[in-house]
Order: structure tokens, then sequence, then C-alpha cells
């Protein structure tokens, strides 16, 4: 008897249409493709992290960034521990500055917008007893 669609009443786990596993709570489960794609993505920015070559790391970063890894650096950004972590701080006396990312430290990854890993960022503070402009 069918449940809902994509699931096999009374079995633990059934294929959906995109070859996704669903469990009884209707969750999706990764597929043996997901977990090779995720342990191919890890080791290249193993590699990445690494690489002693510019030119290297960018033919890596480019190549990941054609199957939907993309670089973050998020300078000049809003600092948003949300998806930043905060390395370090850099005094400021401009109020325009407070709170912005001054420089990224290493790199952050989405893939296809899942976050892999969040930049380390150098965040701009500002000094106390600096005077408004």
């Amino acid at each position: 008897m069918s449940g809902p669609e994509g699931t096999e009443s009374g079995t633990g786990s059934s294929e959906t249409d995109m070859g996704s596993v669903v469990n009884p709570d209707n969750a999706v489960l990764d597929t043996a493709e997901d977990v090779e794609r995720r342990k191919l993505v890890q080791l290249c920015l193993y590699a990445l992290d690494r690489a002693r070559s510019a030119g290297v790391a960018d033919r890596i970063e480019e190549g990941l960034a054609e199957v939907g890894v993309v670089a973050v650096r998020p300078d000049g950004e809003r600092f948003d521990p949300a998806h930043h972590e905060a390395g370090g701080t850099l005094p400021t006396d401009d109020p325009n500055l407070d709170g912005l990312v001054a420089e990224t430290e290493v790199v952050g990854f989405t893939d296809n917008g899942r976050w892999l890993r969040p930049p380390i960022v150098t965040v701009y503070t500002r000094r106390s007893g600096a005077s408004e402009a």
C-alpha cells in the first residue's frame, strides 16, 4: 500500500523520484552519490588549503566553482555571526567601518548554497573613546 509520494507504507525508507532516500519522518537522506561528492569536495578543500602555488590554488578554486562549490570572501560586508567566524578584530576610528569585515583570513565555501565552512574573518571594531564623525 502506498503512502505519501516517494515512500512505501510500512517500510523504513524508500527511493524518491530524484534518487534520494526518505525515512519515515519524510526527511531526505543522502544518496551514495551525495556522500561521494561531499568526500571529493572535502579532499579538494584540503588540497586547496595546503597548495603552495597560487596558480594551483586558483585552479582548484575555479574547478570547484564549476561544480557549484563557491568561495566566500565577505570583505567589506557587515559581519554576520550566522555565516562568518570572527578570527580577530582591527581597531578603527571610522564609525562607518565598525562591524564590517576588514579581511578574510580563511576562505569559506558553499556547495550549491549549502554552507560547507564559514569564512574566518577579521572585523573592524570601533576604538573605545573614538569620537563621532
